[in-house]
């Protein structure tokens, strides 16, 4: 049923409308949280800032302690939030570069001096992009 949030409900094998009909009537809170979830990726994909604020709305209605949690999360940097849906901009690229740094880093504690981790982590990045 965890199929049900990241994928439309038509492209779940083995699910059949049906099933998917007997588990929202057991269960009607899923089918809010689905449906709250599908808005949600719309707001992404469209890029519609604007819309952001009634889907909190919709959402606190709910009263889920993991939505709200989320919506916490949202609300606590409301503005990069915003500024993430509106732009196609991002940070991912450095973050990469970070993380490979932190993880030779890791392997190499209390082993090695900074040149030598400095040498290694110019050997790793010409190797890249040679």
């Amino acid at each position: 049923m965890l199929k049900a949030l990241y994928n439309p409900v038509s492209k779940i094998k083995n699910l059949s409308s049906e099933q998917l009909e007997k588990v929202y009537d057991k269960y009607p809170m899923l089918e809010k949280i689905v449906d709250l979830v599908n808005k949600f990726k719309t707001v992404l994909k469209c890029q519609h800032v604007e819309s952001l604020d009634k889907w909190i709305k919709d959402a606190v209605i709910l009263k889920n302690r993991e939505v709200c949690s989320f919506i916490n999360g949202i609300t606590r940097d409301f503005t990069a939030v915003k500024n993430a849906i509106q732009y196609d901009y991002n940070n991912g690229l450095a973050e990469v570069s970070v993380n490979k740094l932190k993880a030779i880093k890791r392997i190499m504690y209390g082993r090695c001096s900074f040149e030598m981790l400095r040498k290694k982590i110019l050997r790793r990045e010409n190797c890249v992009f040679n």
